[in-house]
C-alpha cells in the first residue's frame, strides 16, 4: 500500500513539473504581443521572411492573421497547416492515422500487453502494415512537394548599409527572396510584387515606431496605437490589454533601445508598400499588480528581445506613413 502511494505521489509530482514546463513560455513572455507572432505581411504573410544577421534563424509563422491562408498558399509546415495536421495533433488524414496507431499502442501498454499488444487487439496485422505504408507514402509525397516549392528563387538585390539614429547597423536585402514553404493555393496567383528601396529616413521611422508602440502599449493608449499600427494589430493589442485588465495587471514596458537591426525584405504590391525588419532591442519589461503597483509573476525586468517586425504604408508615402503591420518571433 505504501509503495503504491509513493508511486502515485511520484506520478503527480512528475505531472506537475511537466505542467510548469509547459506554462513557462507563457509566464516568461509579458511584453507587447506576449512573445507571439501575429499580423499580416500582405501576399507574403504565409511565407517566411529571409533571414538576416540580426535574426539568422527562421521567423515564427503567424499564430493569428487576417490574411486568409488559402489565398496565397500554405506557408511553413507546422502551425495551423492543414497538410501537417493543423494546429493540434490528430487533425486530418495523416494525423488521424498516426493518432490511431499511437492510441492503440498506449492502450496496449496500459493493459500490460506492450505497445503493439493494443494494436493487435483492435485491428489485424495486415491492417497495421497498410496504415504504415499509407503514412510513409503520404509523408514522402508531402516532403517532395515541399522540396519542389522551396526551390531557391532568384537572389535578392543587395541594398546599402544604413544606420539608425543610435548608430546600430541596419542593412541587408532591399527586396525579397522567393517564398519559403508551400506554394500558392490552387488556381489562385499571388499578387505581383516589386522590390523597393528603403531610405535611411525609413529606418529612422522604424526605430521611432519601435519605441512609440511600446510606450503607447505601456500607457494603454489606444488612440496612440491606432496612429502607428494597422487596425488588425490594434485589435490584437486591445485584446491583450483587456486580458491584463481582467487579471488586475498592467504591463509597463520602458527603456526600449534598439541594439541592432537589418532589413529582411521590402516590396510593393498594389497600393501598399511593405518592409520587414529584424530588430534586437533592450527593454525593461515589468508586469505590475494594478492595485498595489508591485511586480507580478511573469515580470522579466531588464531583458533583450529579437523580433521581426513588418511595416506597411501607402505606396509613395514618406517615412511618416509607415505603420506596424506584423510582429514575428525570431527562432
Amino acid at each position: 500500500m505504501l509503495r503504491f502511494l509513493a508511486q502515485k505521489r511520484g506520478s503527480l509530482i512528475s505531472l506537475l513539473f511537466a505542467a510548469l514546463l509547459a506554462l513557462a513560455p507563457a509566464i516568461a513572455e509579458a511584453r507587447m504581443g506576449g512573445g507571439g507572432s501575429f499580423g499580416s505581411r500582405g501576399s507574403r504573410s504565409w511565407s517566411a521572411p529571409p533571414s538576416t544577421r540580426t535574426a539568422p534563424g527562421m521567423a515564427s509563422p503567424f499564430e493569428r492573421s487576417d490574411t486568409p491562408r488559402s489565398g496565397y498558399g500554405m506557408g511553413q509546415p507546422g502551425l495551423n497547416n492543414p497538410a501537417f495536421g493543423g494546429s493540434s495533433f490528430g487533425r486530418g488524414l495523416l494525423g488521424g492515422l498516426a493518432g490511431g496507431l499511437l492510441g492503440a499502442g498506449l492502450l496496449g501498454m496500459l493493459t500490460g500487453n506492450g505497445f503493439f499488444g493494443g494494436i493487435g487487439g483492435f485491428m489485424s496485422f495486415i491492417g497495421v502494415l497498410m496504415q504504415i505504408a499509407l503514412i510513409v507514402f503520404l509523408a514522402r509525397m508531402a516532403f517532395a512537394w515541399w522540396q519542389r516549392r522551396n526551390a531557391p528563387a532568384g537572389a535578392s538585390p543587395q541594398g546599402s548599409t544604413f544606420s539608425f539614429t543610435g548608430g546600430a547597423p541596419f542593412g541587408g536585402r532591399a527586396g525579397g527572396a522567393g517564398p519559403f514553404g508551400f506554394g500558392g493555393g490552387a488556381g489562385q496567383q499571388r499578387p505581383s510584387t516589386t522590390p523597393i528601396k528603403v531610405a535611411p529616413e525609413d529606418f529612422n521611422a522604424f526605430e521611432r515606431l519601435l519605441g512609440a508602440s511600446q510606450a503607447a502599449y505601456s500607457r494603454e493608449d489606444m488612440g496612440a496605437l491606432r496612429a502607428i499600427a494597422t487596425p488588425e494589430m490594434v485589435r490584437h493589442f486591445d485584446e491583450e490589454l483587456e486580458a491584463n485588465r481582467r487579471k488586475g495587471l498592467i504591463n509597463r514596458v520602458t527603456d526600449v533601445k534598439l541594439l541592432q537591426g537589418d532589413l529582411s525584405e521590402a516590396w510593393r504590391e498594389g497600393a501598399d508598400e511593405y518592409a520587414t525588419v529584424a530588430m534586437r532591442f533592450a527593454l525593461n519589461d515589468v508586469l505590475e499588480d494594478r492595485s498595489t503597483g508591485k511586480p507580478a509573476p511573469g515580470s522579466q525586468g531588464p531583458s533583450e528581445a529579437t523580433e521581426v517586425w513588418t511595416f506597411r504604408r501607402p505606396a509613395g508615402a514618406g517615412p511618416q506613413g509607415w505603420k506596424l503591420s506584423a510582429i514575428q518571433q525570431a527562432a
